[in-house]
């Protein structure tokens, strides 16, 4: 069969990287795609929301599968584009309708979603431009620091976490009027702070029944000791140490089967990913976030412990055959290591050659913002490269990634020496 992964990150050639290992998959597409995905599948110029050029590609490829990797289409509504189109609706796409992806579109539905349905989270409210004072009044009776979201799509990075009062109200009224983050925060949802450790769960579903897949746990955090700026994440770890039987089991009772239940109970249809951003507060499972896509650089350690075929298992949720197939994941750990460009998450630049990915031996090096450039792999965004290892224990597999990422070079070339160094 012909399939189309829609991306271009380190998400995406994690996807390709996997899919085409199965004998299903005879050709695969990748739109836009990156240097890394060039080397094992075709690029195509589409961006992901050009749905009429995406259309077109599908119609003209015969293509049979369609697997989306980032939130701004199914934001958009690819999923419902397929289904009220005559001539895609027999097409699956891998991803939750429009509605479904409010969950990451929207933090307030996504709140008003989980106190609905009683899944455990942060108590919280939200506001907007007209009611920034009410805000302000709101975070008086919080205790620090103090957690603000902006509603929309932010790229990751449209929450902040402040440990004084009066920068808290600053940052508020930046955010609501003079739009710190553009429309994703016309409205803003002010969170009680839970003191704890993430985690991350992610979930396959059909809409019926679902699959739990390993746990990961990444660094948001540019510096060393979770400092600085929050980026889109700076390395994962899986399976995550601290995860045992009794806190996985609170974890399925408490939170993703109330998920599951609450899509059919609201009649939302989803078939995708379900990325719960959780905190473990005292052995107990909190839901922070959820997002409607596999995480990145999650997926470039979930993915590559997966022994089962990834396209035989995105059929079974096309088909609601989810409850009968069996997943097998690889007992290692895996660790990844993400190398970024100097400056990111603010300012970088852009077209810095590569040298040394021919000498990674031991390891994965998965592509997230290159291109080529002539016969050059070259950066081409803030997030650059991200070097994914195996290991008995994650200690041995980051190892294994640092060694290899000293082989690589870039000018100003940056990555984080700790990841890992919460759950030693």
């Amino acid at each position: 069969m012909t399939i189309l992964l829609l991306g271009s990150g380190g998400r995406e050639h994690a996807f390709a990287w996997k899919m085409i290992q199965s004998p299903l998959c005879e050709k695969l597409f990748v739109a836009p795609g990156n240097a890394g995905t060039a080397s094992i599948a075709e690029n195509v110029a589409i961006a992901p929301t050009d749905f009429e050029a995406v259309k077109a590609l599908v119609l003209k490829e015969n293509i049979s599968l369609v697997v989306v990797g980032p939130e701004d289409p199914l934001v958009k509504g690819i999923y419902d584009y397929f289904k009220n189109d005559e001539s895609l609706k027999h097409i699956p796409v891998i991803g939750p309708s429009k509605l479904g992806a409010q969950l990451e579109g929207s933090k307030e539905f996504a709140k008003e979603f989980l106190i609905k349905h009683n899944i455990p989270t942060a108590a919280y409210d939200s506001f907007t431009a007209a009611t920034v004072e009410q805000g302000c009044e709101f975070l008086e009776t919080l205790q620090p620091p103090y957690v603000l979201k902006a509603d929309g799509l932010a790229a990751g990075k449209g929450v902040l976490i402040i440990h004084d009062l009066e920068e808290a109200k600053t940052e508020l009224r930046n955010m609501l009027v003079h739009e710190k983050f553009g429309a994703a925060s016309s409205k803003v949802v002010i969170e009680e702070f839970l003191d704890g450790i993430e985690l991350s769960c992610f979930v396959l579903t059909d809409g019926k029944s679902y699959k739990i897949l390993p746990t990961a746990k990444d660094y948001k955090r540019i510096g060393e000791g979770d400092t600085g700026l929050n980026t889109g994440g700076m390395g994962a770890v899986s399976p995550v140490p601290y995860v045992d039987a009794v806190l996985m089991e609170k974890i399925e009772t408490r939170i993703v089967k109330p998920t599951i239940e609450g899509f059919q109970k609201d009649g939302i249809e989803y078939k995708g990913f379900v990325f719960i951003g959780l905190i473990n507060v005292k052995n107990e499972p909190i839901v922070i976030e959820y997002n409607v896509r596999m995480g990145d650089p999650e997926t470039e350690v979930v993915i590559p412990r997966l022994k089962s075929d990834l396209v035989e298992l995105f059929l079974s949720v096309a088909d609601q055959k989810l409850d009968s197939f069996e997943l097998e994941v690889d007992p290692r750990s895996a660790t990844t290591i993400m190398v970024v460009s100097g400056g990111y998450p603010e300012e970088f630049e852009k077209g810095k050659v590569i040298t040394g990915l021919e000498n990674i031996t031991n390891s994965i090096v998965f592509h997230a913002g290159t291109k080529l450039d002539n016969e050059n792999v070259v950066s081409n965004g803030g997030r650059v490269l991200t070097i994914t290892s195996y290991g008995d224990d994650f200690q041995q597999a980051i190892k294994k990634s640092y060694q290899n990422i000293d082989k690589l070079n870039f000018d100003k070339m940056y990555f984080r020496k700790d990841i890992g160094f919460d759950l030693i």
